[in-house]
């Protein structure tokens, strides 16, 4: 595969358009074997995926905060990313950066009859997220992801992925029809674990803990409720009852290891009343 960013001289890298023209450029400057940067020209695929997941969080993380000024850099430090992975594969001839946004212009286009194609753009939401799925299975059909759980990405955060496992089984029956079910397995998850912590091993342990977590995320789906957003909300509100604990008994003077559970749960009750008057 051509290298069609080789040879732009130092001085002109400024001159270069701004957008990606010069994002590209500065990409393959950084990663020539002979006057880039050490550390990004000894990076992998590997090295770089960790950065790529940390720098989609902080966009997420500018968003959920609505730090709008934030934002822009945010989503530059990700577009960085995508840019560092395609300037790697065009390095082994795999593909470049190119065929990245025209791949993805074209999976779009196919998965939008309604706006591309010749279907009517008169549907629901509903009808649009059914026929999504739709095209999604026989993309994974054509790849020969035949089994029903397939292409749900091992690297996806653990209650997102456990979500989407349940919603694939549940499209082929494979699902409680009832909320009272699923609570009615909690109570069974939750007393497999009591056992196990009093007559088992650790490893047990983990694994009763582990099947209660999964079922726990079943029950907000069938609630409508969303479990990795429900427990950002959750740490939310934590840290702002311990803030306001912290708070109080710093005009005495003190820190939460000068205080004592007692002191403390009283003034976890008394963020927790400020927060619902007000």
């Amino acid at each position: 595969m051509a290298d069609t960013h080789h040879d732009t001289p130092r001085d002109e890298i400024h001159d270069l358009p701004a957008g990606l023209p010069r994002l590209l450029a500065v990409m393959t400057r950084l990663r020539d074997p002979e006057t880039g940067c050490p550390w990004d020209i000894e990076q992998t695929f590997a090295s770089v995926a960790p950065y790529t997941i940390e720098e989609a969080y902080e966009v997420d993380d500018a968003i959920q905060r609505e730090a709008w000024d934030e934002l822009e850099g945010e989503l530059g430090d990700l577009l960085l990313q995508v840019v560092f992975h395609a300037r790697m594969a065009e390095e082994e001839g795999l593909f470049d950066f190119a065929r990245v946004a025209e791949t993805v212009a074209q999976k779009m286009i196919a998965r939008h009859p309604h706006i591309f194609g010749e279907e009517s753009r008169d549907k629901s939401p509903a009808q649009q997220t059914l026929d999504w799925e739709r095209i999604k299975a026989a993309e994974r059909a054509a790849k020969s992801e035949t089994r029903a759980l397939d292409g749900v990405a091992m690297g996806l955060p653990a209650l997102m992925r456990a979500v989407k496992l349940q919603k694939r089984a549940a499209r082929v029956g494979f699902d409680w029809p009832e909320v009272d079910q699923v609570l009615d397995k909690i109570a069974e998850e939750s007393t497999e674990l009591v056992e196990a912590r009093d007559t088992l091993g650790p490893a047990e342990m983990a694994e009763e803990y582990g099947d209660l977590l999964f079922v726990m995320v079943n029950l907000g789906r069938h609630l409508g409720i969303e479990p990795e957003q429900a427990l950002r909300d959750a740490n939310a509100k934590f840290t702002r009852r311990f803030n306001f604990i912290e708070d109080d008994l710093h005009l005495d003077g003190r820190r939460p290891e000068d205080s004592d559970l007692a002191e403390m749960d009283a003034l976890w009750d008394k963020a927790k009343a400020a927060e619902k008057a007000g």
